[in-house]
């Protein structure tokens, strides 16, 4: 069994930690690198809520509190800038897709091909104003 402080070996067989492993404290947090921390956690907080946490916020970092389901959205300079796809993106759960794609816009989002339709979703790939990925992503209803 692979517990906390081990190092496992990934095989074929997946492995479920029992819940007594977990090591989640609450919530999960999402730290989005960028060069400009305040100016990025002004755009998702415009376009997707929060609270600036004042007590967080340095030339190097800031964080946007008081989402339902997210202990805190992070923003963290970093010296690099972004050259390639990120390996992890947010999903942005919509009413309106295109009222989400408009007011994106209108935060200085831009739009990244066309709305893919799925059997259960549509959805828009988006960029925030760095260059991040993310997508708004419309829940077909049950038919």
């Amino acid at each position: 069994m692979c517990r906390v402080g081990d190092v496992c070996s990934l095989t074929s067989t997946a492995y479920s930690a029992p819940e007594s492993d977990v090591i989640v404290e609450s919530r999960l947090s999402v730290v989005v690198d960028c060069s400009d921390p305040r100016a990025l956690a002004d755009f998702w907080r415009l376009l997707v809520g929060g609270v600036l946490d004042e007590a967080t916020a340095t030339s190097d970092w800031v964080a946007l509190r008081e989402f339902p389901e997210l202990d805190y959205l992070g923003f963290q300079r970093v010296p690099e800038m972004k050259l390639t796809k990120n390996r992890v993106h947010l999903d942005v759960i919509v009413d309106d897709l295109g009222i989400a794609i408009a007011r994106g816009k209108a935060l200085g989002a831009r739009a990244l091909g066309n709305v893919v339709d799925e059997a259960l979703n549509q959805f828009q790939v988006m960029s925030d104003p760095e260059g991040n990925e993310f997508c708004f992503v419309f829940r077909k209803p049950n038919n």
